[in-house]
C-alpha cells in the first residue's frame, strides 16, 4: 500500500470520527445564544434527545467567562437532587427548572453584566461519555441618552459647542451628528467595570454670532433601542450688542410732527438697558423717550444734532450715531412707478401680440403656397394688338372683295383683337338679321376700274360708286342706333 493511499485512509477514517462526534453531541439540545438585561432573568434551557440504549447519569451547568476558565454553577444527580456548588457569584440565584434528567433547564435571576459569557450543559452518560452543549448569554444594557448644548461667546478659535453621550450601554453605542454648521467632532469611549461602555462625543467649531441658534441634532443609536435616538438642540452663541438706528427719512423739515427713530440692537443675552443722548449734551425739549424710540413731537432747529443709542448686555455694549439735518421745506413727493411699469407692459403685450400675427401671416401664406393656392409664378403675356375695328373699317377694301348687303361681315376675314378675355359684344358681332356691318355706306371699287361682280347670293350688282354728299354721310352717321356699331365718323378727304 502506497503512502497516499494510506493517508487518504486516515483523512477518510478522522471524518468519521468527527461526524460521529457530532451526532452525538447533536443530542444535547440547547439554544446557542440568548440575551439579558440587568437585573432581569433568563432562562437557560437544555435536554437529552434521542437517548436510546444511552443511560444518563448526571447532568452539571458550567460557566465560563474566559475561555478554559470554567466553574460548576449547577448539578443535577436523579438519586442525589439537585447541588450548587459555586457559593460566589451565583449563590441564590440559580434554580432548575424542572428536576428531571431529559430537561435539566436553568433560571438565573438578579441578572448582573458580570453574568455574560458561555454556559456549558453537560451529560454524563453510559457508555459514550459526557455530551455537552453550549449557550452564550449576551448581556445588553440601554445607555443613559443625553446630549447638551455649551454656551460659548463669539471667537475665532474652535470650541466645543455641544455634547452628546450615551452611557453604560451594551454593546458600544454609535453618535453622529446632523447639521448645516461648519465644523468637526470627535468620539471618546470608556469601558467600565461592569463591562458597560460610555461612549461621548463633542461638536466643534468657531462660533460667530450668526451661528445663534442654528440648530444641530445628536443621533444615539444602539443595539437595544427599536430606531436611533435624536436629540435637536439649539447653538448659543453670546456676544455683546450690535446697534443700528432705523426710522430717519432725510426729510425732516420744519414744522413737521411726529418724527420717530428706533434703536434696534442684536446681542446675547438680551440687552439690559438702552439710552439715548446726543452730542451737544442735552436732549432737546421738543423730543422724548420712550424705551428704545426718540420721539420728535415737532421739528425745530433744535433738533438739527446727532443723536446717539447706546445698548448695554452682560457681554458689553453698543453704541450708534445718527446725524439729524433739519431743512426748511418738505422734498417733494417721488412720482410713483407705477405709470412707466404698466405703460412697458402693455408695450411689450403689443409687440408680442404683432409678431404673434406676423408669424400666424407668414405660416398661413407659406401653407397656402405649399397647397397650390398662391399667386402665379409666371407673368401672363401682354395682348397682342393686330388690328381694330376702326383700322378694319378706315383701311381700304381688297380690291378684289366683294360685299353684298345680306353678308355678314363676320364672314369677310377681317382683323381683330385677341385678348385672354372675350371682347365686348357690338354690332360687328351680331346676327345676321341686323343692319349691314358698314352701316349702309355703299360698297367701295375695287383696284381695276369695274364695278364688282356680280353676287352669287342676291344675283344683284352693286351700283357704281358715287361721291356722296357731305350731308347725306352725316344723316346715314345719325340714324344708326347707339348700340349697333362703335365707329366713330369717319373723316372725309
Amino acid at each position: 500500500m502506497s503512502a497516499v493511499t494510506m493517508i487518504n485512509c486516515c483523512l477518510i477514517l478522522g471524518a468519521c470520527l468527527l461526524s460521529s462526534q457530532a451526532v452525538w453531541s447533536q443530542r444535547v439540545r440547547v439554544e446557542p445564544e440568548v440575551t439579558a438585561y440587568p437585573n432581569g432573568s433568563v432562562n437557560l434551557r437544555c435536554e437529552f434527545t434521542n437517548s436510546g440504549i444511552t443511560k444518563l447519569t448526571q447532568v452539571s451547568w458550567m460557566f465560563e467567562r474566559v475561555e478554559g476558565d470554567r466553574h460548576n454553577i449547577a448539578v443535577f444527580h436523579p438519586q442525589y437532587g439537585a447541588s450548587f456548588p459555586n457559593k460566589g457569584n451565583f449563590d441564590g440565584r440559580v434554580s432548575f427548572t424542572q428536576n428531571s434528567l431529559e430537561n435539566p433547564s436553568i433560571r438565573i435571576d438578579k441578572l448582573r453584566m458580570a453574568d455574560a459569557g458561555r454556559y456549558i450543559c453537560e451529560y454524563a452518560t453510559y457508555p459514550s461519555g459526557n455530551e455537552q452543549g453550549t449557550t452564550t448569554l449576551i448581556m445588553l444594557a440601554k445607555p443613559r441618552n443625553s446630549a447638551t448644548v455649551i454656551p460659548v461667546r463669539a471667537s475665532s478659535s474652535e470650541v466645543v459647542v455641544a455634547s452628546c453621550e450615551a452611557a453604560q450601554g451594551k454593546p458600544e453605542a454609535t453618535i453622529s451628528w446632523i447639521t448645516t454648521i461648519a465644523g468637526r467632532y470627535n468620539h471618546t469611549s470608556v469601558p467600565e467595570r461592569d463591562g458597560t461602555v460610555t461612549v461621548k462625543s463633542e461638536y466643534r467649531m468657531i462660533p460667530t454670532p450668526a451661528e445663534n441658534g442654528k440648530e444641530i441634532t445628536c443621533v444615539v443609536n444602539q443595539r437595544t433601542q427599536v430606531e436611533p435616538r435624536p436629540f435637536p438642540l439649539k447653538l448659543v452663541v453670546e456676544y455683546p450688542p450690535t446697534v443700528t438706528i432705523e426710522g430717519y427719512d432725510n426729510n425732516w423739515y420744519m414744522g413737521r410732527t411726529d418724527a420717530v427713530l428706533t434703536c434696534q440692537a442684536d446681542a446675547n443675552p438680551a440687552p439690559t438697558d438702552v439710552s439715548w443722548t446726543v452730542a451737544s449734551g442735552q436732549l432737546p425739549p421738543s423730543v422724548r423717550v420712550d424705551q428704545n424710540r426718540l420721539l420728535v413731537r415737532k421739528v425745530d432747529e433744535t433738533v438739527n444734532t446727532t443723536f446717539v443709542c447706546e445698548v448695554k448686555n452682560s457681554l458689553g455694549s453698543g453704541k450708534k450715531e445718527l446725524v439729524a439735518m433739519v431743512i426748511d421745506q418738505p422734498l417733494p413727493a417721488q412720482a410713483s412707478n407705477a405709470g412707466p411699469v404698466v405703460g412697458g407692459i402693455i408695450g411689450i403685450i403689443i409687440i408680442l401680440c404683432l409678431i404673434g400675427a406676423g408669424v400666424a401671416m407668414y405660416h398661413k401664406r407659406r401653407q397656402s403656397m405649399e397647397n397650390g393656392e398662391g399667386p402665379p409664378k409666371h407673368k401672363p403675356p401682354p395682348p397682342m394688338k393686330s388690328g381694330s375695328s376702326t383700322e378694319m373699317l378706315n383701311k381700304p377694301q381688297d380690291k378684289t372683295t366683294t360685299i353684298t348687303e345680306t353678308q355678314p361681315l363676320s364672314n369677310y376675314e377681317t382683323n381683330y383683337y385677341e385678348t385672354n378675355s372675350a371682347e365686348p359684344v357690338t354690332d360687328l358681332d351680331d346676327d345676321n338679321n341686323g343692319p349691314p356691318a358698314n352701316g349702309g355706306t355703299p360698297a367701295v371699287w375695287d383696284g381695276s376700274g369695274h364695278p364688282p361682280e356680280k353676287d352669287d347670293t342676291t344675283d344683284e350688282t352693286l351700283p357704281p360708286y358715287k361721291p356722296a354728299d357731305q350731308n347725306d354721310v352725316e344723316a346715314n352717321y345719325t340714324n344708326v342706333a347707339r348700340e349697333e356699331s362703335f365707329v366713330s365718323k369717319p373723316m372725309l378727304v
